[in-house]
């Protein structure tokens, strides 16, 4: 063995497919070794399996990381998340449009300061890797050098991550808008940074309501001239921001066809919240392959509505789960699963564990393209996971004590588990947070 392989001895859970709705995973889909071995080698998997049948393919003097009584699943994935937010988090609860005006711009203006930019994104990957992340979809400010700062933050520590500049030329504080050089910004942040190791970039109009025809229209051909780019904004939220877009675009027929009609619905297009669409406006999602973010924590905090993961499957259209901080109120996934468990009881739509801890991997990564990068535990992917601690607080440990079950275990955990149940999370097979 040479001093590029790590090995960790734990217990392994990882989805190969979805595994369906049902009390039990479809066969096939759920990888689970009691006692695994996770084999590391130059930033990916080498191998996951038994440990009593991958030990004899090591040299006799390997050294194994004892993790026994530690659950590992591949990293927790974060389709929708505003960085320029950390700081506004928890401010009191109001709609959507009132929550933009009073909290978000204000906020948003501080990012013009290079310094600042550097500082948040430095302390928001702090809080996305304790939390158990490893790869989010995020939103910068309208300043170029948001995203800048957060590009080279994510460079250093050598995560996958996919960020976009707010484009935003109307209906905001002129210190946010970017009608002059909005696109031309872009189009160097993509050049200097797409494709660059782990990084990716998202185009990224906030919303239909603060970008005009002709920035919509300058996004959608970014995106045709470059199928690798992603794509990510906001759709259908709150019904005050449904009649205000009416309003603003009376020619278009709904809320989706304004994006449609710029070219911005696509495979890799991350449509953040969906809560009140039709299932005409969802078959149109589906049949272009694009996904909807759900994010629960964000919808109960605004008062926005509940998401129909029902409907959803029924239109076979993709949804992800996100944390949409700042109006989220967790950046742990644990939290945003708990919040989807929540809004499903309320639709009388459970949400099985299976269900989370897939949608939250391997579910995101498809939805996002990424797939065949990140998601598993499986040979040739990137090293990204977390270990979890499931007697990290004297709560968890009792609860956990009385399940029988694996799937148990795991809806314990989506309900009672925090950042304090992440032993360690790992990126690019570097172990990025080690909890105190």
């Amino acid at each position: 063995m040479t001093s590029t392989d790590t090995l960790i001895r734990a217990e392994l859970v990882s989805f190969a497919r979805d595994p369906g709705d049902d009390n039990l995973p479809q066969p096939g889909s759920l990888e689970h070794y009691g006692d695994g071995l996770l084999w590391l080698k130059n930033g990916h998997i080498q191998a996951a399996g038994h440990y009593s049948e991958l030990i004899d393919q090591l040299p006799p003097d390997s050294q194994v990381l004892d993790y026994r009584g530690k659950l590992i699943m591949p990293g927790f994935i974060d389709t929708h998340v505003h960085y320029v937010q950390l700081d506004i988090m928890a401010s009191y609860g109001r709609q959507l449009l009132d929550w933009l005006n009073d909290y978000t711009f204000p906020e948003e203006c501080r990012f013009a300061s290079h310094a600042h930019a550097e500082a948040l994104s430095n302390a928001f990957l702090d809080e996305m890797l304790r939390a158990g992340t490893t790869t989010a979809q995020v939103f910068g400010s309208s300043h170029p050098g948001s995203v800048d700062a957060f590009f080279t933050a994510c460079q250093k520590r050598q995560l996958r991550m996919l960020v976009g500049k707010v484009l935003m030329d109307r209906n905001a504080p002129d210190a946010l808008m970017d009608g002059a050089t909005g696109i031309t910004d872009t189009e160097r942040l993509i050049e200097d940074w797409h494709g660059k190791q782990r990084l990716g970039y998202s185009v990224t109009p906030r919303f239909a309501p603060t970008s005009t025809k002709t920035q919509m229209d300058a996004a959608g051909a970014l995106l045709r001239n470059d199928f690798t780019l992603w794509l990510q904004t906001h759709l259908a939220e709150n019904t005050g921001e449904l009649d205000w877009v009416a309003e603003l675009f009376p020619g278009s027929r709904d809320y989706l066809s304004v994006y449609e009609e710029a070219g911005l619905v696509g495979p890799r297009s991350t449509f953040a919240h969906g809560i009140h669409l039709d299932n005409g406006m969802r078959k149109r999602l589906a049949e272009r392959g694009a996904n909807i973010a759900f994010c629960p924590s964000s919808n109960l905090f605004l008062g926005s509505g509940l998401f129909d993961r029902e409907a959803a499957r029924e239109t076979g259209m993709a949804f992800t789960y996100a944390s949409d901080i700042g109006a989220g109120t967790d950046l742990s996934g644990f939290g945003t699963l708990k919040s989807a468990y929540q809004v499903g009881q309320l639709r009388r739509q459970p949400l099985t564990a299976w269900q989370g801890f897939y949608g939250l991997t391997h579910g995101n990564a498809k939805a996002l393209s990424l797939d065949s990068h990140i998601g598993q535990l499986a040979p040739s992917y990137e090293a990204d996971f977390v270990v979890i601690d499931p007697q990290a607080t004297p709560l968890l440990g009792r609860r956990i004590s009385r399940c029988t079950t694996l799937g148990e275990r795991l809806f314990a955990l989506m309900m009672l588990a925090d950042d304090r149940a992440i032993y360690e999370t790992w990126a690019g097979g570097i172990c990025q947070h080690h909890r105190d």
